[in-house]
């Protein structure tokens, strides 16, 4: 299905599932032009959706390396016209910062998004997992950010005395 065939079909949930595939092939360089041909559907809310899941998709996998920064820069300016998706670029980059202990601050990570703080409350920065186990923004991502918390401190007494920890599947005999 090519995407005019896409735009001209009646059904979103189709066009929604033939986005996600196209934006799930599209090569780095046309990946610009195909978010943005995307945006151009009459359906504006189900193509925003399927451009965030594809920016969750391809953020998710970017973040740890050095081409992320690229990467968000040229999709922040595909999507300035949709605040909700420049967010997500914008709370992408702040999970990134947490989670490679680069610069944050402390009060954008509390002013995010439930998805964002939830996403970090699992993750493995101690110093964001403790301020979001006591001032996290919901009773679940304060449990989820004391269950990291306990996770880490049993697994850790564990390996001070000589046991082993099963967080570690290559340890076990």
């Amino acid at each position: 299905m090519n995407l005019h065939d896409i735009l001209r079909n009646p059904d979103e949930h189709v066009r929604f599932a033939a986005y996600l595939d196209e934006l799930g092939l599209v090569a780095d360089p046309d990946e610009a032009d195909l978010v943005g041909l995307v945006l151009t559907d009459p359906d504006r809310t189900m193509a925003r959706s399927a451009v965030l899941r594809h920016l969750d998709r391809r953020a998710d996998g970017l973040y740890p390396g050095p081409a992320y920064a690229g990467w968000a820069r040229t999709m922040t300016q595909v999507v300035i016209d949709h605040p909700f998706l420049v967010q997500r670029l914008r709370e992408w980059a702040l999970f990134r910062a947490v989670a490679l202990e680069l610069p944050w601050q402390p009060d954008e990570l509390l002013a995010s998004s439930n998805w964002l703080q939830l996403r970090t409350a699992a993750g493995t920065n101690t110093e964001a997992v403790e301020l979001l186990a006591e001032a996290g923004r919901t009773k679940r991502i304060r449990n989820t950010a004391r269950t990291a918390l306990n996770h880490r401190s049993s697994g850790a007494r564990l390996e001070a005395h000589g046991q082993q920890s099963s967080r570690d599947p290559r340890q076990l005999p």
